[in-house]
């Protein structure tokens, strides 16, 4: 006996696409960003310091390092700062600033002008201690 198929009892083909693989790639292309942009920030600007015969080593735990290259671009603990918003960032970096150390790394070439700003500003903060960058001489 044939009963006739009605319509009901047919299967649908459902045509998805599939969404987890292109979210995995994804997720690991951001924690691929998210691992690499602090290494690229950091070694994006290369200062090079003046040379000393006497010195002693920065203790870098609690002291803020600024850097100027020749060409004037200054970073803030590895982040790029534009000249006109320095005195702010450095406000917002040195709030409490009685025991901080503000280390400056100018290059050589860099004009003096340029240090003494940051040095003015890291003074009208309260900021404990001040120290310019240099390297030792080899001997």
């Amino acid at each position: 006996m044939n009963v006739p198929t009605t319509g009901s009892n047919r299967r649908r083909v459902f045509a998805e696409m599939n969404l987890v693989p292109l979210i995995d790639v994804s997720l690991i292309l951001v924690i691929i960003f998210m691992v690499l942009t602090p290494i690229l920030v950091q070694h994006q600007l290369t200062v090079k310091l003046p040379k000393a015969s006497s010195g002693a080593p920065a203790e870098t735990g609690s002291a803020v390092t600024i850097q100027i290259s020749r060409t004037g671009a200054v970073t803030i603990e590895g982040v790029a700062v534009k000249w006109e918003k320095v005195e702010r960032e450095m406000t917002l970096r040195l709030s409490k600033a009685a025991g901080k150390t503000v280390l400056v790394q100018a290059d050589r070439l860099t004009p003096v002008e340029k240090v003494v700003m940051i040095l003015d500003f890291a003074k009208k903060l309260g900021v404990g201690k001040l120290g310019i960058g240099v390297t030792p001489d080899e001997k």
